[in-house]
């Protein structure tokens, strides 16, 4: 038995739900249309994920955004409190530290893997 999740237009939850079940597949056992919902329930999805989350220093990472846009760099300082990441450009002749954005960069080869 498989279990599915509809996103729906906001109010239409209910109206999706007997729509579903009003169809003649014998496959489907029952629909729930949510009510209220605790603050506890949804509070994971309310707070941000940190985008450095998940990369260490010494790691290899692709530049995805901005002016080095597709250059790789090695992490050399991760700043959590600003969601920063410090990197020294690969193919760069003098090694300078260029600081960008979590959501700038990708991981290509890490350490822990």
């Amino acid at each position: 038995m498989s279990v599915y999740a509809v996103k729906t237009t906001a109010s239409q939850e209910r109206t999706v739900a007997d729509m579903i079940m009003n169809r003649e597949a014998e496959d489907i056992h029952a629909a729930l249309a949510p009510d209220s919902s605790s603050i506890a329930e949804v509070e994971h999805f309310l707070s941000p994920k940190p985008d450095v989350e998940g990369i260490a220093e010494s790691d290899i990472v692709e530049l995805i955004a901005g002016p080095f846009k597709g250059e790789k760099a090695q992490v050399q300082r991760i700043d959590e409190g600003k969601d920063q990441v410090t990197v020294e450009l690969y193919e760069a002749t003098v090694p300078i530290p260029v600081t960008v954005r979590g959501d700038q960069i990708r991981v290509l080869d890490s350490e822990e893997r």
